[in-house]
């Protein structure tokens, strides 16, 4: 062996490193959410006692995937399933996602109306690339996930929309309809991440159907539509009272404009199987394919011969159901059950009825006070005062592209246990009672 092989590799100077990267890469803003997950798993590393609501994934101790599925899995990696897939995914997926469908929304999506890939992220990505050239316009309600990251990797001008709490901080048509005219793509999320809100049939279709208007509009003058990019990766998962809906079920002359995401990672629990699904006309499904097949996010054959054969398990799917399902439900209820005590007493805070995914939005009203002589003047304030002083960690509406301090912040239930969720509150009023 040579005898320098053993040394230390010596990569030089990393900033001008950095400045020789493309516009694209170096323009690229860390998320504000990675950025507040390291810090928290630095605090966990060295021992201190976190409440740790910002990760918008499952512990496997509270939320397993379900053994139906895992079951399968591994009997695929016993049939020796680890070569390539196809790259729009395995017939036999592809079929029962649209069994499946057809079953939970009353659509009947034909085989070659869906592309299997690695997660939701690719369908997200892909229609990014499939429909936005460099300067189209794009609309998009914050808070929300990433639009603003995928609109600067395409070039596109993003056209935001203010939401507010009155109305779940999901954008309304009264909102979206002047900008439509001028859009490429009009982005949608519910249940909603960062909110846990859902849209209602109504809202919903009032907007597909100004979607459609819009679009035949430009059809007839020969232009190009305004598609819609739809994410609804936490469908299945709403809390009681609500109903998640899906675009071609509610305006069916919307199909032919709408991409739809969806998968196993949030629905099952499953976010490290990397099997989700869109949801697409036929024309675009295949560029996507095309486009999505040179980043290699193709799911992993053995996990999509395992979905394929869980979507088609019904007793297993209701059973997981009722069981996931009723542990996130505990949890965003003891939330709001906390915040609306903490706010009958008289402290500033304030909160949204629980609706859906793993999210659940609560406000601290803390702008232009003080704690031990130190004034509270923007949200990450408020971040670090509740995680240095009562142990809490939480995402402010700001890592999610609002502009201004609401004080409004994500707190996600996939990861804690119901004992941390009720030891929470007594920090949270220990410390509002000392605030100035």
């Amino acid at each position: 062996m040579n005898e320098d092989a053993g040394r230390t590799l010596d990569f030089g100077d990393q900033q001008s490193l950095d400045s020789a990267l493309s516009v694209s890469a170096r323009g690229l803003q860390e998320s504000g959410i990675l950025r507040i997950t390291r810090q928290v798993r630095a605090l966990l590393v060295h021992g201190d006692d976190i409440v740790n609501l910002t990760v918008g994934d499952f512990d496997p101790r509270y939320f397993p995937i379900p053994n139906a599925l895992s079951q399968e899995i591994q009997d695929a990696v016993a049939r020796g399933e680890t070569n390539y897939p196809t790259p729009e995914g395995m017939l036999a997926l592809r079929q029962a996602i649209s069994s499946y469908v057809l079953r939970t929304a009353g659509v009947r999506y034909p085989v070659d109306s869906i592309v299997v890939c690695s997660g939701g992220r690719p369908v997200l990505y892909g229609a990014y690339r499939a429909i936005v050239n460099p300067g189209d316009k794009v609309i998009y309600s914050v808070p929300s996930w990433q639009n603003d990251s995928y609109s600067w990797l395409t070039g596109a001008e993003s056209l935001e929309i203010q939401a507010s709490a009155e109305t779940g901080f999901q954008p309304t048509v009264e909102q979206i309809a002047p900008h439509l005219p001028e859009a490429a793509m009009l982005c949608l999320c519910t249940p909603g991440n960062p909110t846990g809100t859902v849209m209602t049939e109504q809202q919903l279709g009032d907007i597909l159907r100004a979607v459609v208007k819009e679009n035949r509009a430009r059809e007839a003058a020969g232009k190009r539509p305004v598609f819609v990019l739809h994410d609804q990766m936490y469908s299945a998962l709403v809390t009681r009272g609500q109903k998640h809906v899906f675009p071609a079920a509610v305006v069916p002359e919307s199909a032919r404009y709408v991409i739809s995401a969806d998968g196993v990672s949030k629905a099952y629990a499953g976010t490290g199987l990397r099997v989700g699904w869109m949801l697409v006309p036929p024309a675009v499904g295949v560029r996507m394919r095309d486009l999505l097949s040179h980043a290699g996010a193709w799911a992993p054959r053995p996990e999509q011969s395992a979905v394929a054969a869980f979507l088609c398990n019904e007793e297993a799917i209701a059973q997981f159901r009722q069981e996931m399902d009723g542990r996130i439900g505990d949890r965003m209820m003891a939330l709001h059950e906390g915040f609306e005590s903490l706010k009958l007493r008289g402290l500033p805070v304030d909160s949204i009825n629980p609706q859906g995914a793993i999210y659940f939005s609560a406000q601290f009203k803390l702008h232009d006070r003080s704690v031990g002589g130190k004034a509270i003047v923007t949200d990450e304030d408020i971040r670090t005062l509740l995680l240095e002083k009562a142990g809490t960690a939480v995402v402010p509406f700001t890592a999610f592209g609002v502009k201004t301090n609401t004080g409004w912040f994500r707190l996600s239930v996939g990861a804690v246990s119901m004992e941390e969720i009720r030891g929470l509150f007594p920090r949270l009023e220990s410390l509002l009672r000392e605030i100035d």
